[in-house]
């Protein structure tokens, strides 16, 4: 995985746990997180996730290439290597999904599944208490950001 600053970042455990969201996982944590997840590649131009979707239970960890967030004709956000998306489909059951994700090269991703970081925080419960503690934090961030 190559970064903007030009590093490259493999995807092992080392290198999931330089994700901030992962980033207080032991290398055994990360290398469970890795075990459920899914490589995925979708061409530029496909739609990753659809505004309102409630099938769609996935997070996704950008591995390569970059990805438009979106509603409407409105820019939310850009994410490349090592940012994610759809963190809340982990952790709420049945909520639509709020932007439209769109890649804008072509994007390969790591996807954890609902169902399997369910069955894998019930095995190592204190992963969904570090993960939680990290969407935690990033929630505050957002809030901050929106009130000023």
């Amino acid at each position: 995985m190559v970064f903007p600053t030009g590093k490259v970042m493999h995807m092992d455990a080392a290198g999931l746990q330089r994700v901030p969201l992962f980033s207080g996982l032991s290398v055994e944590e990360a290398s469970g997180v890795l075990g459920t997840a899914k490589e995925r590649d979708y061409p530029e131009g496909d739609r990753i996730v659809r505004q309102g979707q409630e099938g769609g239970r996935g997070f996704y960890l950008v591995v390569e290439g970059r990805v438009r967030v979106s509603t409407g004709s409105t820019t939310l956000a850009e994410f490349g290597p090592g940012e994610y998306f759809g963190e809340m489909a982990l952790l709420l059951d049945d909520t639509p999904r709020t932007a439209d994700v769109t890649a804008t090269t072509a994007v390969r991703a790591l996807v954890i599944t609902q169902w399997d970081f369910r069955a894998l925080i019930k095995t190592h419960p204190d992963i969904g208490v570090k993960l939680m503690a990290e969407l935690a934090r990033r929630l505050r961030d957002t809030d901050a950001t929106v009130a000023d």
